[in-house]
Parts: structure tokens; sequence; C-alpha cells
């Protein structure tokens, strides 16, 4: 396990699972990774649990890879940590809710792709910004974005890169309220709470025929995917863009 105070897990009908490493903006270590795709498999075995909440410190839900220890531990398979956690996303059974408050970068914003429900604060900003890193769209991004938004908005996001606000994450149905930053975490409990209170095998039900005629095909899009990115991770322009990040300020 790493640090505790990286992945912090509640147990219990409402699991909550929050990254939380703030002075690092939650950026995302491999051991992060095996431990967030750890509680997912336990929640996922656990009758007891009826809903997870993903969610981050106040002001940050994460800022993505820590691009440093990703160099150093970067993804070589399907086996990987972060392939770990797109695909016990991908695939978890049961409700996933999020709470999003301040930026949610990459994999902040992609894993969100997963989620049931997501709600966000006015001062959240989501970015996927893969190709300013000579990178590659990752978590099934090139394939649920454009069904949910639509091809237009999702090309805009995934290939400019830029950053999008709150309120325009909830024009294009990527979250499904946008509330002040105090009463996010309230909010958020209060739908897993209702959550849980459900039937929970006909709530799981119910979640796969939502999710299950899209199996698939998302499986099939986050391997090429998977391959796509380890393979640009070696590129110059890759290579080029990381230096520059990691320059000295």
């Amino acid at each position: 396990m790493s640090d505790p105070s990286n992945i912090r897990v509640e147990r219990g009908e409402v699991t909550v699972v929050a990254f939380d490493r703030p002075k690092k903006k939650n950026a995302l270590t491999e051991a992060m990774y095996t431990d967030f795709a750890d509680a997912l498999a336990v929640a996922a075995a656990d009758d007891s649990v009826h809903v997870v909440l993903v969610t981050g410190t106040a002001g940050c839900f994460t800022a993505g890879n820590d691009l440093a220890d990703f160099l150093q531990h970067p993804p070589a398979g399907e086996d990987s940590p972060v392939f770990r956690v797109l695909r016990a996303l991908a695939t978890f059974p049961k409700p996933l809710v999020a709470a999003v408050d301040g930026i949610a970068i990459g994999l902040g914003t992609t894993l969100l792709l997963h989620c049931d429900l997501v709600y966000c604060s006015d001062r959240a900003r989501f970015q996927m910004p893969f190709v300013n890193l000579g990178l590659t769209p990752e978590g099934g991004s090139s394939y649920l974005l454009p069904l949910l938004v639509g091809h237009a908005r999702a090309a805009e996001w995934l290939l400019l890169g830029d950053a999008f606000s709150a309120e325009e994450a909830l024009r294009g149905g990527l979250v499904n309220a946008v509330v002040p930053a105090d009463a996010l975490d309230a909010l958020a409990r209060e739908r897993c709470a209702a959550l849980a209170k459900k039937a929970p095998a006909a709530v799981r039900a119910a979640k796969e025929l939502l999710r299950g005629p899209q199996r698939a095909a998302l499986s099939a899009a986050m391997s090429r995917e998977g391959a796509e990115f380890v393979r640009r991770l070696s590129s110059p322009e890759a290579i080029a863009a990381f230096t520059r990040f990691l320059a000295p300020r």
C-alpha cells in the first residue's frame, strides 16, 4: 500500500475513495493507482457496499498523472496499475458517483465517463491535455466522449486539449449538476445515500442494462487506446513535451 494519506478509503454501504495528496494537487503516482484499483476491487466484491463515491480534497479533484513518477514507472501493458484502474472503472458493477471540486485533469476527467452520476462545484475545471503532451486519449474517452457530448464538442476537448468550465461540462452532459463548493459534498453524499437505499440487485441490473450494450465496443476502444498510448510515450513529441513540462521554472 502507498502512504495512506494518498488514497483515503471510507468503508461502508457508501464507500468513499478519495484522492488525498493535496500538496501535489492529488497527482496520481503508480502506488496510488495500485491502491485505487485495489479499493475498487474490494468494493466490487463486497456485498455490503452498494455505492462508491470518488472524490478529492477541497479545491482539487486530481491533477492527473504525477509526470515525474509516471516517467519512472511508465505503463508497459494492460497489467500496469493505471490500466488496472481504467478496466476496473469500466467494468464496475455498482453505481459510481463522483464529486469534483477544482481541477480535474487527464484521468481526473476521463474517469468521469465511467461514473453514473457526476456532481461538481462551480469552481471545477476539466481538461484532457493528452495531445499537449504528445500522447493520445485514454480511459475509453475516444469512444465514450463523442457518445456523451457529440463529436464536435469531443473533438474540441480532446484535440485542442484546452481546459473547460463546470458550466461547459454541464451543457455538454458530462456532469449532472453544478453547485457551490460548500454544498458539493453534502449533495454527493445525499445522492449516494438515496442510491444505497434502493434494492441493490435491481440497481446493478439497471446499470448493466444502461452500460452493457457498450461493453464490447468500449473494451476494444480501450485496448486500441492503451496500445497507442504506450507507443506514443517513446515518441520524440512526447519526450520533448515531458522535458518542457519538467524543466525547472
